[in-house]
């Protein structure tokens, strides 16, 4: 891996409308700290990574109180109205800001429970990878498709089937394209993954971990707990 410019991005610029109170999500307590200096954290403890980026929303007026002082080496960026949009801000930011930029990993504000040892694995195998790659687990519980009508149609193999993780690595110029290709045509990627399979891109999928939970809403905050806790104790 050495001699891999890796840069990280964080996009934080949502509302968090399923989180439910006056909170983002992003900036809910966990163990003392706001939730996305959890995530910056494991992420910028990895000596591969070169440089951590968050995409903030225009309005957002926190991150400087509760995030800044604790990371001040962390940079920001004005994020856009979807994800997508965010990312591909902070992508442009990193790139014009760090010239030599291989490879950008995007890892969510709200999954604060990035192991070491997963990041790690994604970095390995992903910097191997022509496409990039994605940390991602298999579904483990029985697919039913539905119709609109909320009826069974039929039971579908969950063999074929993974659930993306972040964070996910690519190369910064692919990623760069792919995401304007995607929202110039329309499209409102989910994910970056999601923009890289529109152009035609096959990433890699790395094993995760089902503790790599992301933050949607109060409830999760107590099972981050409990999973940062046996984290800290494995250490």
């Amino acid at each position: 891996m050495n001699g891999s410019n890796v840069h990280a991005l964080i996009p934080a610029a949502g509302h968090s409308v399923r989180f439910g109170g006056t909170m983002l999500k992003q900036y809910a307590h966990l163990m003392g700290q706001p939730v996305m200096a959890h995530s910056i954290s494991a992420v910028q403890k990895n000596r591969e990574i070169k440089s951590v980026t968050v995409a903030l929303a225009e309005d957002d007026g926190v991150f400087d109180e509760l995030i800044s002082p604790d990371f001040p080496d962390v940079q920001t960026v004005t994020g856009g109205d979807s994800r997508a949009q965010s990312v591909l801000n902070g992508v442009d930011f990193i790139i014009g800001t760090h010239p030599d930029c291989e490879w950008i990993l995007v890892h969510d504000a709200a999954r604060p429970c990035l192991s070491a040892a997963a990041l790690a694995r994604l970095l390995l195998i992903g910097l191997q990878s022509e496409h990039g790659a994605i940390l991602a687990v298999p579904v483990n519980d029985t697919l039913k498709l539905a119709n609109e009508e909320g009826l069974i149609v039929q039971t579908v193999d969950r063999s074929y089937f993974w659930a993306a993780q972040t964070p996910q690595l690519f190369r910064a110029g692919p990623l760069r394209a792919n995401l304007q290709a995607a929202l110039l045509s329309g499209s409102q990627p989910t994910d970056e993954a999601s923009a890289m399979e529109q152009a035609g891109v096959q990433p890699l999928l790395v094993m995760g971990a089902s503790s790599n939970i992301k933050i949607t809403g109060a409830e999760d905050l107590a099972l981050a707990e409990f999973i940062l806790q046996q984290q800290c104790v494995g250490e």
